[in-house]
């Protein structure tokens, strides 16, 4: 007997959640957790997890999403995790992430690594990181471009930071704003120096130093192990194209006293009942797509992952899974879409991979969010509040929503 009331036309709920990915998992099993029944998740692909499912290519998994990992970084986020797939199921990796800098493989990041460079090289990154914006004390740049001189110097600038960021968000860099890169850490001419003289890296680990990943499986694994614990409270192959804000309705079929949306705003094809600015807000909304695509050959390096900033070649990331991924073997490339020449390879295209941080994307997010609330529609997760979340800090944001409802 279902748990949900119906009419002649209608399924009804109090919490219908829009896409299980990481985020709409975590909600719906949450809720179940806390002994609450009356909800449904709904997802248009045939399994859960989103931009970290994995399929099976050669023999072993592909995270046809990219680079997704369990950091270790919340405690609270991998126990939650761990009630679908116990810790004995993962191994624990120090990261080892390089930079091929025109054929010269250093450590990433760069700018705590340029002392694994040829001596001219270091002198004229040195000189470079003397007269960086940030070091000499001018005023703080507004645009993207002029900004990451100012942060970073003009060798990293042109050698890799605008180039790499050319390639995996487009060439408009301006059209990006500042926001989301003042995690960066200045850089300090004398940390710099210093360890170029004494050869080794300065600072502290750069985020996700040390992570999780399953030992026998892809990541996609615990996503499945989720979707499998929800049983018939989830939906799977059903593909949301119209949502009314004010009846609070799916597809005219599904109908909630609360709708918790992970879907991309941009990717309904009609919303009843919102305001033109907001809808006009949305339509403003960009993010970019990449393609995920598998090499056979093994590599001869440690790294797990190695940036490209060559613009010469179309990807600009390499994830050597046969130094994460257990039995495997072979690498995958991350290409943006607009760059890929398509191939026999196996490959898999993801339209919606990163939002891309737009000035005023934040000051917009807020406006529709606000509004969407108003209507009891809360949006949640990397797509839902367009914002470029990882999958841990997803899970705990989504744990933290479950909590509150």
């Amino acid at each position: 007997m279902s748990i949900f009331q119906r009419n002649d036309t209608m399924v009804s709920m109090k919490y219908l959640i829009i896409g299980a990915g990481p985020a709409g998992l975590t909600v719906a099993c949450r809720l179940k957790e806390r002994g609450i029944t009356d909800f449904l998740l709904i997802e248009k692909e045939a399994g859960a997890g989103g931009l970290c499912r994995s399929e099976d290519v050669d023999g072993t998994a592909f995270d046809i999403g990219g680079g997704h990992f369990l950091d270790t970084r919340r405690p609270a986020v991998d126990e939650f995790l761990f009630k679908y797939m116990p810790r004995d199921e993962w191994d624990r990796f120090d990261r080892d992430s390089r930079i091929d800098l025109k054929g010269q493989i250093i450590g990433s990041p760069i700018e705590a690594n340029i002392w694994m460079l040829d001596i001219d090289s270091q002198i004229e990154y040195l000189k470079a990181i003397a007269e960086a914006g940030c070091v000499s004390g001018k005023p703080m740049p507004e645009k993207f471009t002029d900004w990451i001189f100012w942060k970073l110097g003009t060798r990293i600038a042109e050698d890799y930071m605008l180039p790499y960021n050319r390639k995996m968000f487009g060439e408009d860099l301006d059209s990006l704003g500042t926001y989301w890169l003042e995690k960066l850490p200045d850089v300090s001419f004398e940390d710099t120096l210093r360890s170029c003289l004494e050869y080794k890296a300065y600072a502290k680990q750069p985020g996700h130093a040390e992570f999780l990943y399953p030992k026998k499986y892809g990541y996609g694994e615990v996503w499945l192990r989720m979707q499998e614990s929800l049983g018939d409270r989830i939906k799977t192959g059903i593909s949301v194209s119209e949502l009314d804000i004010e009846k609070k309705t799916v597809n005219g079929e599904y109908s909630a006293d609360c709708i918790i949306n992970t879907a991309p705003w941009t990717g309904f094809k009609e919303i009843k009942g919102i305001k033109s600015d907001i809808a006009e807000k949305i339509s403003t909304l960009k993010y970019s797509s990449i393609v995920t695509e598998y090499y056979s050959e093994n590599l001869d390096t440690g790294a797990q992952w190695i940036y490209y900033p060559d613009p010469d070649k179309a990807y600009h990331r390499i994830l050597v899974r046969h130094n994460f991924c257990g039995n495997s073997k072979g690498y995958w490339t991350e290409t943006n879409l607009t760059r890929y020449r398509e191939s026999a390879r196996p490959h898999f295209i993801n339209e919606y991979a990163y939002p891309l941080n737009t000035i005023g994307k934040n000051e917009t997010m807020n406006e529709i969010l606000s509004e969407m609330k108003a209507h009891n529609i809360i949006g949640l997760g990397r797509w839902g509040e367009w914002q470029h979340f990882n999958s841990d800090v997803v899970v705990e944001r989504a744990l933290n929503l479950a909590d509150s409802l």
